[in-house]
């Protein structure tokens, strides 16, 4: 792989969990369906930032793969679970922060029944829920792959691995608990650990790639 590759594939990863830190910090709380047409603009633009922040952090995720591939290959398997909840969180960000608020704010620009704007936001936020919950049950498997990677193939400082587990296990220390991780401040808290977790080991990968530069040249 070249070097460059994990230089600029590192600079993405830690570009896109940053960006993922401001789009939540954005994030207003939902609401009834007049709250939700009153903040649109807010929510439409906290999901677009949300939604391009997704290809820095895939771009990212290959690099960080590539960097770790082994002759099974494992590493591309953890990229591919990382897409499959980056498109999850695509989705999630479409219908309920680009669709909702504009499907609302025409619906209810005339007479229309109250029961029917309801259905139409408890349906979007069952969508957000089970969307929400591929994100997060995706990236903690690709994590923990390339956490025990990280450890294995030591082509990485071990403690980005272990900072991984770490996180994972507060993680499940929180289901055990009964905490959501899918309403706006248990999300918030997951994305927090999750960009943590990743621009630590974007700066790795950053450092990584200069030092085998430097050492090249």
């Amino acid at each position: 792989m070249h070097k460059s590759f994990t230089k600029v594939s590192g600079l993405s990863l830690c570009f896109g969990s940053l960006i993922s830190l401001v789009t939540m910090a954005l994030h207003p709380a939902g609401g009834s369906v007049e709250h939700i047409i009153r903040i649109r603009h807010v929510l439409i633009f906290s999901h677009s930032l949300g939604i391009a922040c997704l290809p820095f952090m895939g771009f990212g995720a290959w690099g960080l793969s590539c960097l770790l591939q082994t002759n099974n290959k494992a590493s591309l398997l953890s990229l591919f679970v990382f897409c499959l909840g980056l498109v999850a969180a695509m989705i999630a960000a479409t219908v309920n922060g680009l669709i909702l608020p504009q499907f609302l704010s025409d619906l209810t620009a005339r007479p229309v029944d109250t029961s029917i704007t309801n259905s139409i936001v408890r349906y979007g936020h069952h969508i957000n829920v089970s969307t929400a919950n591929i994100f997060i049950f995706a990236t903690c498997i690709s994590i923990l792959i390339w956490c025990l990677m990280i450890i294995q193939t030591q082509k990485l400082p071990k403690a980005a691995g272990y900072l991984g587990i770490s996180l994972l296990g507060f993680g499940l220390i929180g289901l055990v608990v009964k905490a959501n991780f899918t309403d706006l401040y248990g999300f918030r808290i997951f994305v927090a650990g999750l960009a943590t977790w990743l621009t630590t080991t974007g700066i790795r990968m950053i450092m990584k790639g200069k030092l085998e530069n430097k050492n090249a040249g």
